[in-house]
């Protein structure tokens, strides 16, 4: 595991080496922008995924938000940072453990750019663990969390709004699961070379 202050670039050589070695280009928004435009549907089914929850057991509100009908008032306190970089910390790691021996691998990125922190790898992992990876922080942090908390009565105003900005997060990991989904065979390979994912029958 290596510590990076960037997402790695798309080699060319790699992507030559890749396709002669038939290795088949996932089809997926070559910008940030175009996947955020694409991740947009996703966000808004994984936010009311989340809110349903909530709503199931315990009563939610744009009031406890701040969010009035003739006014909006914001009351941040200091602690809400920490609670966000918790979250951000927190999400990433779920991606990262379940990376096949990230620990030893010299392939697997992590790091923090202008859009927040990310974790990354270039390890060969077949497409159900391609999946988990991808997929485990919006499950856990935003599904299984607001079950669990909402069983014991512990959904707290803060909890409700980390829980739902945690899945609006998730929509472009939600996009990939979607494009893996329904374009990659069953028992393919996955492997990226930067921001570019192919995959491959093993």
């Amino acid at each position: 595991m290596k510590f990076v202050r960037k997402l790695p670039n798309v080699d060319p050589v790699k992507h030559e080496e890749l396709i002669r070695a038939q290795w088949h280009p996932l089809k997926e928004p070559k910008t940030f922008l175009g996947a955020f435009l694409l991740s947009i549907p996703f966000m808004v089914i994984a936010v009311c995924i989340s809110f349903w929850i909530i709503k199931t057991f315990s009563g939610i509100s744009l009031s406890e938000f701040g969010i009035h009908d003739d006014r909006i008032r914001f009351s941040i306190p200091i602690s809400s940072f920490l609670w966000l970089l918790l979250l951000l910390v927190l999400h990433e790691l779920l991606h990262l453990i379940f990376i096949p021996n990230f620990i030893q691998s010299k392939k697997t990125y992590v790091g923090i750019n202008g859009f927040g922190a990310f974790v990354t790898t270039e390890e060969k992992i077949t497409k159900s663990r391609f999946i988990l990876v991808t997929v485990t922080p919006y499950l856990i942090i935003s599904v299984l969390f607001p079950l669990l908390l909402g069983k014991f009565g512990l959904l707290t105003p803060a909890f409700k709004f980390f829980i739902l900005l945690n899945a609006a997060a998730s929509s472009i990991d939600l996009l990939t699961l979607f494009l893996i989904i329904f374009q990659v065979p069953t028992y393919a390979v996955l492997v990226n070379n930067g921001t570019r994912t192919y995959w491959k029958i093993k």
